[in-house]
This record gives C-alpha cells, sequence and structure tokens, in this order.
C-alpha cells in the first residue's frame, strides 16, 4: 500500500534532487529520508530512483507517480479539513498566495471579516504573481491562488475552479510637472516617445503588445516587480507608466499624477482552486469573503 507520507517524501526528493535537501525541506533526516523512500519502492514494486553518484533521477514510473503525487495530496488534505468540519472541530486551515496588489488592497478586508465570522480559521499568505501562483496551486503547495490575466486564454484554467472577482483596469502615471499630467485621459500613442517604467513580466508583455497595436515599440528603460519603486521611479521624472488601479490604491503616488488610459487596458481578477479544495468549508468561506471584499 502506497502511503501519503512516502508520496510527499518522494516529490521532495524529486524537486530538491537528492535525499539530503529533501530532508531539510522536510525537517527530518536523511536516513529516514532513504528509509522512506525504499520503503515506497517496495510497495510500488519497482525501482522509481536511479542514483547515479550524488544525482538521482527517477525512472518513467517514479515520474508517473510524482505526476499523480500531487492531485492526491490535494485530495487528502480535502477530505481531512472537511471530515474534521464535519465531525465538528471549528478550524480549518487555509493556504492563500496573493500577487502584491491583491495581498495590500483585496486580501486584508476579506481575511479580516473571516477571522470575524470563523476565528478558528487561520490563513496563511505568500506572494507569488501568476503564473507561478497558479503552478503553485497545482503542485498543492497552496490551497487559493488569487490571479489575474489579460484577456481570456483557452484552457488556461480548465482544471481549476474559477472565481472572477473583479475587472482591474490599468491607470497611466506621469511625473507632476508632464505635458499630459492634467489630462482627463491619455492615448497610448501620446506616450509613444516617452521613456517606460514596466512592471511585471506579464504586464510587460501586455504593455508592449498594446504599443505595439497602438503603433510603437515602448523603450523599457526600467524594469521592476515593486510598484512602489514604479511610482517612485515615475514621481523622480524617469519615465511613465501604467499600473493596474488596485496597485495605484495600494501605494499613494508622490510626484506622480495618474491618469486614465484609452483604450482601456484590463485584466481579469479571480481567486483559483482545486475541486476537491473548494469543497473545504474553510477554502469555501475564503473565497466567499474576497468576492464579497471586490464586490465593495
Amino acid at each position: 500500500m502506497i502511503e501519503a507520507r512516502h508520496l510527499r517524501v518522494l516529490r521532495a526528493v524529486s524537486t530538491t534532487g537528492s535525499f539530503s535537501a529533501a530532508a531539510r525541506e522536510l525537517g527530518c533526516t536523511q536516513p529516514a529520508v532513504s528509509q522512506q523512500m525504499k520503503a515506497l519502492e517496495a510497495s510500488a514494486g519497482t525501482t522509481l530512483l536511479i542514483r547515479t553518484g550524488r544525482e538521482m533521477r527517477l525512472t518513467q514510473a517514479g515520474e508517473a507517480l510524482v505526476r499523480h503525487a500531487s492531485g492526491i495530496l490535494a485530495g487528502l488534505t480535502a477530505a481531512e479539513e472537511e471530515v474534521a468540519a464535519i465531525a465538528g472541530l471549528r478550524a480549518g486551515r487555509v493556504r492563500l498566495v496573493s500577487f502584491p496588489s491583491g495581498s495590500s488592497t483585496l486580501v486584508p478586508g476579506a481575511l479580516a471579516a473571516l477571522r470575524a465570522e470563523h476565528p478558528g480559521t487561520r490563513v496563511s499568505l505568500v506572494e507569488a504573481e501568476p503564473p507561478r501562483s497558479v503552478d503553485l496551486l497545482r503542485e498543492g503547495d497552496c490551497d487559493i491562488a488569487l490571479a489575474f490575466r489579460y484577456g481570456a486564454t483557452g484552457g488556461e484554467w480548465d482544471d481549476l475552479v474559477v472565481r472572477p472577482l473583479l475587472t482591474d483596469r490599468l491607470i497611466g502615471l506621469v511625473p507632476d510637472g508632464h505635458r499630459l499630467a492634467g489630462a482627463a485621459s491619455v492615448s497610448i500613442g501620446e506616450l509613444s516617445e516617452e521613456s517606460w517604467i514596466a512592471g511585471c513580466p506579464r504586464c510587460r508583455r501586455q504593455l508592449v503588445e498594446v504599443c505595439e497595436e497602438s503603433g510603437f515599440t515602448p523603450r523599457i528603460d526600467f524594469a521592476t516587480d515593486d510598484y512602489p519603486a514604479v511610482m517612485g521611479l515615475v514621481g523622480a521624472g524617469l519615465g511613465v507608466a501604467v499600473l493596474p488601479e488596485l496597485a495605484v490604491e495600494s501605494v499613494r503616488p508622490k510626484g506622480a499624477r495618474a491618469v486614465p488610459v484609452e483604450p482601456a487596458i484590463e485584466r481579469e481578477i479571480v481567486a483559483l482552486t482545486l475541486p476537491d479544495l473548494a469543497r473545504v468549508p474553510a477554502v469555501a468561506a475564503t473565497l466567499d469573503q474576497l468576492a464579497r471584499t471586490a464586490a465593495r
């Protein structure tokens, strides 16, 4: 019989590439990892790892088992949480991953409301931009991923439960003394000769596509995932930028002026989870609170 703890060890060995690194990640000893891998291979009835010097690689059987491990472990987590709720244990745990502007705007209100309504539910938060946040969800390392996309991409999230939250419009940022600082709106083409400050890789690609549709390629002099840094660079007169409205709300720009951009550039903000996890009461309650916060 294949045990869940053995699957966790196999996944850790596959991810880290060695028994010693897997032991550090799991908080146990290297001999314990080796012993559990031997037990797993005995249960599977075949070799799962090939050891060549200090390196290890998965056999075909090992690759198949790792491929199924995340879904199996997520299903087990869902079962444990749901059984605990049915048994009357007023407790739950939710691991949330969010992109930075979501962490500073949507997440605080949602988690405060969740704590008031379900004080026994614990929520942990780490930050990651999509697609990494979505990968963490599929790998079983979080329960909910707050993500965004520019336009629907066919099949991108077909295996996940998608909870739409809001549509976030991108806002232009120009220095206070800029010729367009007082404009009611700005055409993206009016900024064709400007220096640009770009954000995260996905936002950067979207910026280039929108500019190219308007007949020019933006000259990107600075690129940073840190929204306050983008605003600081714009405020210092080093260029212009477009940022999500959520990001502009979360950080008060100094020396920079926000102006609407035409044509409108929008991104869809969603909460994602796995089908099994969507039935876990604590996860469902967190999704509900995120949706309520986004609707305000």
